[in-house]
């Protein structure tokens, strides 16, 4: 493939390539993220450290309690790969935590409609989500 935007064979474009990820999170980016369930609200704290060409350790501090992972850059990028046929792509400017936002809307039909919204001044995770009864939004971006 030559267009590092698709991962493989019948996937519809990521919004960010691994090194778009890379160059967006450097060390000491930190997203507080809260998830809404019903009336169950769950908020986290991830963290990016010690990142090289090749990936990064991910820290997510929930509750107290932190647990952290070595990951690849191309392994974040894939976490936004969906199948073409089932995933609809569209612009589009959303109100956040964070302001006003221009987002890539990603619609992704399987069992249910799941919604993400990435914002195109952030590359890295959705800065919204909405699917399977809950809304997971980013509610600051900051450097630790």
């Amino acid at each position: 493939m030559d267009d590092p935007h698709i991962m493989g064979e019948g996937c519809a474009p990521t919004p960010f390539t691994a090194d778009e990820i890379r160059m967006g999170c450097p060390d000491g980016h930190t997203l507080r993220v809260r998830t809404t369930a019903g009336d169950a609200v769950r908020e986290a704290v991830h963290r990016f450290e010690d990142g090289d060409a090749g990936g990064v350790t991910l820290s997510q501090e929930v509750d107290g309690e932190v647990s952290s992972r070595r990951v690849r850059w191309v392994d974040l990028q894939t976490h936004a790969s969906f199948p073409a046929e089932r995933t609809t792509i569209e612009p589009e400017r959303i109100t956040t935590p964070l302001g006003e936002l221009d987002c890539l809307r990603y619609s992704v039909r399987r069992e249910g409609l799941m919604t993400f919204w990435f914002a195109t001044a952030h590359p890295g995770m959705p800065v919204r989500y909405v699917g399977g009864g809950s809304v997971t939004e980013v509610v600051s971006i900051g450097r630790a």
